[in-house]
């Protein structure tokens, strides 16, 4: 079963479950096990970070023929906290994986560089940034970025886990109301990623770094000290695209080999 939703990432530890911490996995887990009696392990598409939040999450799960699929929603409704909600529910083939046939990620990240901070109304979802940011020169910084790469400078390695990505979209748009959204789209993303992509690009907008700067950091062998990591709270996963049914599990074998460069 699919299911697609959504959090406030706010008050969670992250996806995740985590000893003692409350983390959007074990609240779903723990809930849905309630209410279905059953055990409930979900598989999902991006674990997200703490303070991150979501709009397009999915997960997958298998439970019995018995469960009424389309009513789960309405469910877990009156269930779950405010501040996590399950979107829809459907049957999908058995070789759909939320995490392995996921073709690419899409995020957004909201930054305001407006004297006055943040609108109250979205101060838990946009970064109140002091200084003035100039988009054009992000953007140019930007689209040096794009491609396949090692994006080890940009990443907190883990053990056995490569760096290299295919970065399909960077880009940077100010609304009419000031507020300028990051749109960053990848075939994967490895940890804080997209957040320290967003902290080189904002050295970048405020003058404080050139144009070529973050994209010179990709010959590096580690992680670059000079990149901060930009807050979690600015920061949405907004959509996960996935193959065709026929194409699901040609999907999964891929993503699960490990890439090399060529």
């Amino acid at each position: 079963m699919r299911l697609d939703l959504g959090y406030d990432g706010t008050e969670f530890s992250g996806w995740a479950r985590q000893p003692s911490r409350r983390t959007v996995c074990g609240v779903l887990e723990d809930t849905m096990s309630m209410v279905l009696r059953e055990d409930v392990v979900l598989t999902v598409a991006g674990r997200t970070d703490a303070g991150v939040h979501a709009t397009g999450q999915v997960a997958h799960v298998d439970l019995p023929d018995s469960v009424d699929v389309p009513g789960l929603p309405r469910r877990l409704a009156r269930a779950l906290p405010a501040d996590v909600r399950v979107f829809s529910a459907r049957v999908v083939p058995a070789a759909f994986d939320a995490r392995f046939s996921a073709l690419r990620r899409h995020y957004e990240y909201r930054v305001t560089d407006s004297p006055f901070g943040a609108h109250p109304l979205r101060r838990l979802d946009t970064l109140a940034w002091p200084r003035a940011l100039d988009v054009d020169a992000m953007n140019a910084a930007a689209e040096l970025l794009l491609g396949e790469h090692d994006f080890c400078a940009f990443c907190k390695r883990r053990e056995g886990a490569t760096t290299i990505r295919e970065l399909q979209r960077l880009s940077l748009e100010r609304g009419e109301d000031g507020v300028v959204t990051a749109f960053v789209s990848a075939d994967a993303f490895c940890h804080s990623m997209v957040r320290s992509l967003i902290g080189a690009l904002l050295a970048v907008g405020e003058g404080r770094k050139g144009v070529e700067w973050p994209a010179s950091l990709l010959s590096l062998s580690g992680r670059a000290s000079g990149v901060s990591v930009a807050p979690a709270h600015g920061l949405s996963l907004v959509r996960v695209d996935f193959p065709g049914d026929g194409e699901l599990a040609a999907r999964a074998e891929v993503t699960r080999r490990v890439r090399t460069l060529s």
